[in-house]
């Protein structure tokens, strides 16, 4: 089975002809590295897998980037603000690797959710995990160490040490680069 579908699949299985429905509006995009794919301040009109690639999403506050977000091989990316309320997103969302994507408007996919009760049903499981992961974030943000949200990062993606500047993964954990640096060789010990 093509990647992004397998992906796709994994959120919620869908029947064969819905799941070719939902594919056959899809679009693949290859972009390069430090390509942007969701641009703070606008309203964004589309969603996107990812089949290879890492983008990470951030906002600028006092004039630095604080990263929030890593997204890998069949992470979605979406503007919630843009997509719920056509509104203007909060996020910057930047590709850094070279990537392939697929992405799907968002007309097109609220067009699917109203045909199709599986479709509704993937688009709920999707919110659904999401919002687990963005409230684990802000828990680990709110109440753990850096150390453990470090040691968290490494169980739960060991790959992205590997592929991701230790700037942009300090600014995830909300420490500085330095303290970054002393946590690793501490645990290094």
């Amino acid at each position: 089975m093509d990647p992004i579908l397998d992906h796709i699949q994994r959120i919620y299985p869908l029947p064969a002809p819905v799941l070719q429905e939902f594919a056959a509006l899809l679009t693949e995009e290859v972009h390069p590295k430090n390509h942007v794919l969701l641009r703070e301040g606008h309203v964004e009109h589309k969603m996107y897998f990812i089949e290879r690639g890492i983008a990470r999403a951030f906002c600028y506050r006092e004039e630095k980037e604080i990263t929030f977000w890593f997204g890998a091989e069949g992470d979605v990316v979406l503007s919630y603000n843009s997509y719920v309320a056509d509104k203007p997103g909060y996020e910057t969302v930047e590709l850094l690797e070279d990537a392939v994507v697929h992405s799907i408007s968002h007309n097109d996919i609220r067009r699917l959710f109203d045909t199709h009760i599986e479709l509704a049903n993937w688009g709920r499981k999707l919110a659904e995990q999401e919002l687990i992961k963005t409230e684990s974030c802000f828990i680990g943000l709110q109440f753990q160490p850096a150390v453990e949200r470090y040691k968290n990062l490494l169980e739960s993606n060991p790959a992205l040490i590997q592929r991701v500047q230790l700037g942009h993964i300090a600014s995830y954990l909300g420490v500085s680069q330095v303290t970054l640096s002393r946590i690793r060789a501490e645990l290094r010990f």
